[in-house]
């Protein structure tokens, strides 16, 4: 190499180096292993490692790097999803098997939906604090999409199985070639090369979805009769040096698995309260369970047609999908109406309330029971299940530990720590510490404290790369639009009014003022929404084009007979929509 070339190379090299690194100073370090905060820490990160940590008096800035003011804030490790599913969008139609809606949305166009908006739940969980997602059960067509997503540095790192090896499938999932989320096993020789198909793709583990049939005390009789294959799936994913996640809600079923080698328990026990012979069992075996105590309560909540989502979710989940739920109110006039009618008489029966609150009650009892017995618990939604949505799900569920008397720190921990321990990352990932990736996030309140916190992000870092937490998701014109329209049917006058901008103007179409400034509209809507409990807003057709939306609109619910057509134009500027013309 010529002696200018080489300086030249030399310089550039230097140089890049410089501004790979960043300095967070002066921050509080949130330290889930001990559980204690480190105030007034400098954090070095060189390239997208944690390369230094010390206090901010110890630590001189260099020249020609990035600057982070922590002062006042709270840096914590990035959290991890244990437990989600894209193969499912959260939304309505997502799970035909136990909620047939295809005659309304066909299941093609639903698995489509999910396809396209993989990159979009990733975004949307980094926003989130969530830095890593365990998708636990997929299919062959998300796990080569989980491939073309691994090249990107600022996304979630994804770890995913392939179909769920199960001991039943449903109907509705059968022959969908490779988007088909579940494989039924019937023999041992079958379960070997059910896990030997899903190796050219790389899975990151393997799953099984243990079900049993059988109530009572049939159910250890019914469960012993698959052990076999039970172990046959489990022995042959550990010859290929892949761990085993298992779906099993009774305690016998989970036991059996666990005896066999299953290192994760993707759900709690429901069915008894766990004896100590189990804690035992899985604190000797080092295994980790993902309690998952929500997703059921919000099937229910949907089959009741109950389902509220607060101001948080509205304004974080996809649109789409989030949007999606609120159709079992105009659902009400077509085929399915029998069937829903139906759901929401049942479950809204005090024996079904009787029972959903019992097995809840079992849940909490068991996860404290679990947690102070030694075992390691990881977080997890089963995001992607009817209602619960992907990213703003995380929250709830965590709180919803919180409720059975574990610690804040506990919490803490479920969300970072204990999560990388599932592919022995932990000492690579899961706290902040010299060595380890940087996938952190900033917040601006102790979330040791509250859990609330940990929504209030100022920024997230990936892979070292620090994004404002505002600038994450990508905003378009008809996600917005959505957003308001989701605000509007949960009546949630925050929600509704947060796409808007301040200086909003209202028409009657062409050129007719009716209304100017967002406070105007909290007014005027707020009220609306306080007297009229029925309002609902169905989009019956959207046409988009550039930075205009137009929704033709069947509006219900106004204390008047039938519905109301109405056409509105939305325009959009600067990220926020800054113009409505209502056609009469």
């Amino acid at each position: 190499m010529k002696p200018h070339y080489y300086l030249l190379f030399t310089l550039y090299f230097l140089i890049n180096k410089a501004y790979a690194q960043t300095y967070i100073q002066n921050v509080t370090v949130v330290d889930v292993i001990n559980k204690k905060l480190i105030p007034a820490q400098t954090v070095v990160i060189k390239e997208n490692i944690i390369a230094e940590i010390k206090s901010a008096k110890k630590i001189k800035t260099p020249q020609n790097v990035t600057v982070i003011n922590g002062t006042g804030k709270f840096l914590m490790p990035g959290m991890t999803d244990a437990h989600v599913h894209f193969f499912q969008s959260g939304g309505l139609y997502t799970r035909p098997d136990v909620l047939d809606l295809r005659k309304h949305v066909p299941y093609e166009k639903e698995i489509d939906f999910v396809h396209h908006h993989m990159e979009d739940f990733l975004l949307r969980y980094l926003k989130s604090g969530i830095t890593s997602v365990v998708d636990a059960g997929a299919t062959y067509n998300f796990l080569t999409l989980r491939n073309s997503f691994a090249k990107k540095a600022d996304l979630p790192s994804v770890y995913m199985t392939g179909p769920l090896i199960t001991t039943y499938e449903p109907e509705a999932f059968k022959n969908l070639d490779k988007n088909e989320p579940f494989k039924l096993v019937h023999s041992i020789e079958e379960a070997k090369k059910l896990v030997q198909e899903q190796l050219p793709y790389k899975p990151d583990f393997i799953k099984i979805w243990y079900i049993v049939t059988a109530k009572g005390k049939e159910t250890e009789t019914a469960a012993r009769k698959y052990e076999p294959i039970i172990k046959a799936i489990i022995d042959e994913a550990h010859k290929n040096n892949l761990k085993v996640a298992v779906h099993a809600t009774e305690r016998i079923t989970a036991q059996i698995a666990v005896e066999n080698g299953a290192e994760f328990l993707v759900h709690n026990i429901e069915d008894e309260v766990v004896p100590d012979s189990f804690i035992k069992l899985l604190q000797s075996k080092k295994v980790i369970l993902s309690p998952t105590l929500t997703v059921m309560d919000n099937y229910y909540k949907t089959y009741a047609q109950k389902k509220n989502y607060n101001t948080y979710e509205l304004e974080n989940a996809n649109p789409d999908a989030i949007g999606s739920m609120y159709d079992v109110k105009h659902l009400s006039g077509t085929a399915d109406s029998i069937m829903l009618n139906k759901l929401k008489k049942r479950f809204n029966l005090p024996q079904i309330n009787a029972y959903t609150s019992k097995v809840d009650s079992i849940r909490f009892i068991n996860l404290k029971r679990l947690a102070d017995g030694g075992v390691t618990i990881a977080a997890g939604t089963d995001a992607g299940n009817i209602g619960t949505q992907h990213a703003s799900s995380f929250i709830a569920e965590l709180k919803a530990m919180k409720e059975t008397g574990m610690s804040n720190w506990q919490v803490l921990q479920s969300a970072t720590i204990n999560p990388a321990k599932i592919f022995n990352k932990e000492n690579t990932s899961g706290s902040i510490a010299a060595g380890k990736t940087a996938d952190m996030v900033l917040l601006s309140s102790d979330p040791s404290n509250n859990l609330d916190h940990l929504t209030q992000i100022e920024m997230v870092f990936k892979n070292g790369r620090p994004m404002q937490v505002d600038k994450i998701v990508k905003i378009i014109p008809e996600t917005l639009v959505q957003q308001q329209v989701n605000g509007y049917n949960a009546r949630n006058i925050e929600a509704f009014l947060e796409p808007y901008a301040e200086d909003v103007e209202l028409y009657t179409f062409p050129n007719k003022l009716i209304s100017k400034g967002k406070e105007a509209m909290r007014k005027s809507y707020d009220a609306m929404f306080q007297r009229l409990p029925d309002l609902h807003c169905e989009i019956v057709n959207r046409i988009i084009n550039g930075n205009f939306v137009i929704d033709k609109e069947s509006v219900s619910g106004l204390n008047r007979p039938g519905k109301i057509e109405a056409t509105a134009i939305y325009e959009i500027k600067n990220n926020a929509i800054s113009k409505v013309y209502f056609l009469p």
